[in-house]
């Protein structure tokens, strides 16, 4: 393991307002235990508002999209555990939370999941309310993880349209960057 500095990566997180920050591996009880950890810190601080069920809501959809996405790549042994890794904090930006999550995805993944978000954050409140109902609607795809809801569902639960950020890792994969302010 390289040399780091705690103390540096402590003051970047208190400079960032970063409260609670993951890095590595998930799995489904990794994702309980700091779900659990995440509720408890969040009453502490909300005094239990229906802002806090908001937060622990788009922390759950992240992870889970995260697990799903990985899951679908178990075919390639070789890479699956590079697509289970996650980066997730949870911060606080004016009066707001900030939950942030980013994996590596394969490139040939990211047009279809772009093309959703910039959809979802085109809609106004009404639209996204249209929208879910509109998806509920279909039957569920074959081989799909879920309804495909949970990004509509985060984009109503947010004070500000979802963002996202691409960076190219190499010539096949690129890290995925999904942003929710609460």
């Amino acid at each position: 393991m390289h040399k780091i500095s705690l103390l540096s990566l402590h003051r970047q997180f208190e400079e960032a307002n970063i409260q609670i920050c993951f890095n590595g591996p998930l799995s489904h009880s990794i994702i309980e235990e700091l779900g659990l950890a995440v509720r408890r810190y969040l009453e502490n601080e909300t005094s239990g508002s229906d802002k806090m069920m908001d937060v622990f809501s788009v922390y759950i959809e992240q992870t889970q999209n995260v697990r799903n996405y990985a899951q679908s790549k178990v075919a390639d042994p070789v890479h699956a555990q590079h697509y289970n890794a996650i980066t997730l904090m949870i911060g606080r930006e004016d009066n707001n939370y900030v939950v942030m999550s980013g994996n590596v995805v394969h490139k040939h993944d990211l047009a279809p999941l772009t093309d959703k978000i910039d959809h979802i954050c085109s809609l106004d409140a009404a639209g996204l309310k249209a929208f879910y109902k509109e998806q509920r609607r279909k039957p569920v795809v074959e081989g799909a993880a879920g309804a495909g809801l949970g990004l509509i569902d985060m984009a109503r639960k947010t004070s500000q349209p979802l963002t996202y950020e691409v960076q190219d890792i190499d010539n096949n994969t690129a890290f995925f960057t999904l942003k929710a302010v609460v």
